[in-house]
This record gives C-alpha cells, structure tokens and sequence, in this order.
C-alpha cells in the first residue's frame, strides 16, 4: 500500500472508465450505464418525464454509482499495479551488456547484448554480466542470480548435467564460462517474466469465466425483472422513478464480486510471483489449487544431484586419522562437487589433517582412462582416489595387498544404494569414502505436510530399486518408480489423470521436459535446462522443488477467496433487498411497511443507504481481495462449513448493520 501504488491507481481508476475497457466487465459495465443515465436525468429531468423535484436524488444516484464503478477499478487497477512495479524491479536488472562474442577463428569481438542470436558463443569472466540466456558449454563458475531470485548467495554453475541453464542480467562472479546463447532479442527468461508480471498475457481461467458467466446471467435475469417491473406497477396505479429502477438493478445484480473477481486472479499470480514463483498463466495457478498428485525427479529435486561424501570407512588395520590424512590430500585439489563435499565431512567430523605435505606436489586429474584422481607428492610419495576396482588394480601393480574386508565394505556401500571412492597411498589402500546423492534438508518435513493436504507424493528416479528405495525412505515420499526413464514419467502423470485427479510435476533436466509439458502444472526449477523451463507453465527462480508446497497453498487460497467473496456478495443482497424494496412500495403499498425491519427512515434514505453501502463495500474488502483468504489443511467439507458460516452469515449480518448505520447519518442530514 505504498502512496505512489496508490496513486497510480487512483488514476488508472477514471482511465478505466472507458466503455471500450468497461464492456469487458460486464457487471460493471452497466453500472456504468446507469450513472449515465442518473446523471442525465440530473440535468435534463424533463427528457425522461422526471420531475424537477428529483434533480438532486438522481445526482446523488448518480455519483455514487460513478463511486462504485470507480472503486471497482481501484481495485483492479491496485492488483496490476502491484504486477507492474514488480515487473520494474526486473526490468532494472535488464539492462544493455557488453558482451564478448566468439568468432569462428577464436577471436573475441566486443558488441552489443542486443545483438547476440541463438547460438552464438560468448565469454563471460569474473566480474561481468552474462549478456542473455544461455547454457554453459564450457568451464565452471560461481554466478550471483540475486537480480533475479533475490538470493544473495551465488550458486554453482558448470558444464554438462542439469545445471549448466544460466539467465540473461546474472553476474559471474569467479572463474570464466563459455555460453551459447539460447534465445533470440526480446525472447528471453527475464523478458518474459517482464511480460507475465506485468499482466500483459494475463487470461482468464476456465472457473473464472464460468463464475464470469453466472454472474453474467443472474445480471441479465435481473435486468429483465427491473425492465418489466413498470408494467405490474403501472397496473397497481403507482410510478416508479427510472433512478429507483435503477438503484435497483445495481442493489439486485452481484456488483461486489464482479467489482473484485478480476482483481482476486491478478492478485494470486501475484502472489505467486512473491514467493519467487513466476506462473506462466492464471490456469497454472488455479490448478495447483485442486491438485490431488505431485511427481518429482530426484536428482536436483528431493537430492542435490551431486554425488557427496556422506562417511569415511577404514579399510584394514589403517586408523580414521592415517585415512582422514591420505584422503585430504587426494582432495585438496580436486575441484569436483565430490572433492569439495570430502573436505566439508572431514571439517563436519572434525577429522585433521596436514596440508604441508602437499606443498610442492602435482595434482592428478581424474581421467575416463584410469578412473582416479590424486596427488604426487614432493618425496616421491603417490595418493590416489577413485573407483575401487580401479584402485585395487593401480595398488597390486604398485606390488601392494588388497585389505581382507575391502570387497565387503565395498559391496555394503552398493547395497545401500551409495558409490564407494577408494583411497590409497603408495601400495596401501586405507580405506572407503561412502558417496551417496544427498536428501535435501527438510524434504521429509514437507513432504508430510503435503501429506495432510491430501497430496499423494511419487518420486520418480532412474537408479536401482534398491537405492531408489533407500533415498525414498530417507526423503519420506509416499511411493517411488525406479529405473524410470522419460516416458515413463508421462506414463505415470497419464495413468493418474485418467483416475481423475491432477497432477503436478516438478524437475529440472532436459529428461523432465515431456513429463512437465503433460503435468497440469508444471514447475521447473530455474538452475534446471532450457528446455525444462520451456516446457514448464511455472518457473521457481529460487529452484527448490518443495515451493510447489506454496504453489498449491496459493491456488487454493485463490479458489477459497473467490468462493468466499462471490458468497458474501450473494448473501448481502438479501439486506440489500430488505433495504430498497419495501422503500420503493410502501407509499403505494403500506402493507409492504412490515418488511421493512431495519426500520429505515424513509424510501428516499434507504435507497441511498442500501447504494452507497453496495459502493463502500468494495474498497472494504480490496484488502482481503488482494492478501486472499488464509488456508488451513482441512477437509471440503470442514471447509465449506467454515466458509458458510464466515462469509455466508457475515455477508447477512454485515449489510444490515452497514445499511442501518448509513441510514441514520442520512436522517441527520436530510
């Protein structure tokens, strides 16, 4: 609610209302109508056959249906305005880059981003920018994306596998990566969240425009009612003003949810734009809102996808600390995700070890060939690291023995679903490290809490049975398929969808596309490929594959914020009705005096009250429009209760308090 927003708003409010954007709200749209109508009377009574002396009525009539017109599209125009002053935070990071362009020959040519077509290869260093979307062909490199996720700590970015997808406006912040672009000028990543943010493809979801069309209906079924009513009051021998017609209409027709519904659906997408989500469509949203089945991929996804040192396991008689020793120094250098996460357990364990030893070695990259990595010492001492039966081989030929508990440790790690790394010096091997592709923290937690929303979980992974059921267990999804490969995962998503439910998927690999084009949302992460992303209709900047538990908290929170306004807006008509038609009868009809059990002061102040409180209503509950009904995991049924009894009853009860109270204020001034 800053005070720029709302002034914008404000403004967009009287731009709104011109018929050609109106006709587009249909509700409002005659609302619209009639202020032209009432205003006209105002000025030119004798054109209708009004008397002079309800000059001043009709004004008043007319100005605050001018009101509720305009605090409809305040309201509308406050959700796009959130929308476009998130979209201007991004297009700061969108800025003209310089970018370094390889040549055919190898030269490097200076020129404009703007420039750059798909695939073109560019150089990106430490300290630059990286001129446009694009995948990383060649190198590694820590790359700041807060311009884009809001997280202020760089992640890793390499070549080959799943996260080598780096987004046009990011800044390198180490080491030097070769990228092809990936798209072409005004077609990237942040070019269309610029777009989607702003509300520019914004359409209306299939709930959304049958409520439109109910909406619409009852307002054409009233319009006819008001429209033949002068026939049955002229037969009775009284006259109805069309002002007083016409306050009926708008008191009769559902103007407080046709005055919010467009800014309820800009608002969820906003919402979800929030939680660093960005929703390809409104649909997207919604249907996270009903969705009965979550697929995920587990490397990237539920794991880190990096296989990471989890235990040291001696080998032998060596003890933990001569192995701790030998396995930091074939480690020192190794700058592999697997490398870096045996320093880190060896720092967890609180395991020592000497770097002086390294000092004047020569580290030794691993290789297809051999299979090991490792270090040659400066006193002619040589420490490997690498697959165990590769090891096994280098040691016997070194003259050395294979430890008699090797092959049992070994075939323990495989059994648990890990990949055992030997660890020798010279003719000795000292023992394991156990590799295994880690849990992300706070996945089980999650995932129950999917659990009591009714949200069955299926992990999908192409590893063994064996270590698929081990990281399944450790991550606490309800069922897993192993050995999947991409079609099975459409398989998977078919079968469920043809059971009737909905189904989301979340991935990040190039493998996921076809399973995310088919899911009914679909969320890629934004460390994940292009072509994930591509087929995706949502994007999680932050890449944590447990957002989709939001994702459904907000679709649900939109579906329960519309239902829970369209029932308020239907339950305080009937106020409104206790309201204005007694007024408009009890002269002709006193008879009709005993419905008046508000006690209202006059035909000419109820009317009034009953419009002006059909006006003020609509700002009152902008707030709820755009913060959107709290959710709490419960049954439909619970929750239909709920909403009865919050909405349903406070839609009746408010409306009588509201009219009554504007109504005294009336009697005073009149």
């Amino acid at each position: 609610m800053e005070k720029e927003l709302i002034g914008n708003a404000i403004k967009a409010s009287f731009f709104k209302l011109d018929p050609r954007v109106m006709v587009k709200n249909p509700i409002m749209f005659i609302v619209e109508i009639g202020f032209a109508l009432t205003l006209l009377l105002a000025f030119i009574p004798s054109a209708f056959g009004s008397s002079e002396v309800n000059v001043w009525f009709n004004l008043t009539v007319s100005l605050i249906l001018l009101f509720t017109v305009l605090f409809a599209n305040f309201a509308e125009a406050l959700a796009e305005g959130r929308g476009m002053a998130q979209a201007n935070s991004l297009k700061n990071s969108k800025k003209e880059m310089t970018a370094n362009k390889l040549k055919p020959n190898g030269e490097i040519e200076k020129t404009d981003s703007a420039s750059l077509r798909k695939g073109d290869i560019v150089v990106v260093s430490q300290g630059e920018f990286i001129p446009g979307d694009g995948e990383i062909i060649s190198g590694l490199a820590s790359v700041d994306e807060s311009a884009i996720t809001g997280e202020s700590a760089p992640v890793i970015k390499e070549a080959g596998g799943d996260f080598n997808s780096v987004t046009g406006g990011t800044k390198v912040v180490s080491d030097q990566i070769k990228v092809r672009i990936t798209s072409e000028p005004g077609e990237s990543f942040l070019d269309k969240m610029i777009s989607l943010v702003e509300g520019a493809q914004r359409q209306k979801t299939p709930n959304e425009i049958a409520l439109n069309t109910v909406l619409t209906s009852l307002t054409l079924i009233f319009m006819i009612v008001v429209v033949t009513l002068p026939l049955f009051t002229n037969y009775l021998g009284f006259e109805l003003e069309i002002p007083v017609l016409i306050a009926l209409l708008v008191c009769l027709i559902p103007t407080t949810i046709g005055g919010l519904l467009s800014a309820i659906g800009i608002a969820g997408m906003d919402r979800v734009t929030q939680f660093n989500v960005i929703a390809m469509s409104g649909k997207a949203v919604e249907a996270a809102g009903d969705i009965n089945t979550i697929i995920l991929d587990k490397t990237g996804t539920i794991t880190f996808g990096n296989r990471m040192a989890s235990e040291f396991i001696p080998a032998g008689n060596h003890a933990m600390q001569d192995f701790a020793q030998w396995t930091a120094i074939s480690s020192l250098e190794d700058e592999t995700p697997e490398g870096r996460s045996v320093l880190e357990l060896l720092k967890k364990k609180q395991l020592s070890y000497q770097t002086d030893i390294a000092i004047g070695g020569t580290f030794i990259e691993f290789k297809a060939e051999t299979r090991m990595s490792g270090m040659d010492l400066a006193d002619g001492s040589v420490v490997r690291k690498g697959a165990v039966d590769a090891v096994k081989k280098w040691v016997i030929s070194q003259g050395g023995t294979i430890p008699s508990d090797l092959d049992k440790k070994t075939d323990e790690i495989s059994k648990a679903g890990g990949t055992p790394l030997a660890v020798a010096m010279n003719d000795q091997i000292f023992g394991l490290i156990y590799l295994k592709d880690t849990v992300k923290p706070g996945m089980k937690e999650r995932f129950d809490k999917l659990r009591s929303m009714g949200i069955k979980t299926v992990m999908c992974t192409g590893d063994n049975p064996l270590t698929a059921a081990t990281i399944a267990k450790e991550a606490g999804v309800d069922e897993f398929i192993a050995e999947c490969k991409p079609e099975d995962k459409i398989e998977v998503i078919k079968y469920e969808q043809s059971q009737g439910k909905l189904v989301a998927m979340t991935g990040d690999g190039t493998n996921d596309a076809p399973a995310l084009a088919q899911a009914d949302v679909g969320l890629a992460m934004n460390s994940g490929t292009a072509a994930a992303k591509e087929a995706a209709n949502m994007v999680d900047l932050d890449s944590n594959p447990t957002k989709i538990i939001e994702v459904v908290s907000i679709g649900k929170q939109l579906l329960m914020t519309r239902g829970a306004l369209t029932t308020f807006s239907i339950a305080n008509d009937i106020a409104k009705y206790f309201a204005i038609i007694p007024a408009m009868f009890m002269l002709a009809i006193p008879e009709m005096n005993v419905l008046n059990i508000m006690r209202l002061d006059s035909p000419i102040s109820a009317v009034l009250s009953a419009l002006i409180f059909n006006a003020i209503i609509i700002p009152v509950l902008i707030p709820l429009a755009m913060k959107g009904v709290s959710y709490k995991p419960m049954s439909s049924n619970a929750l239909l209760s709920r909403n009865l009894l919050i909405y349903g009853l406070g839609g009746v009860l408010v409306p009588f308090i509201g009219i009554k109270g504007i109504d005294v204020v009336l009697a005073m001034i009149l």
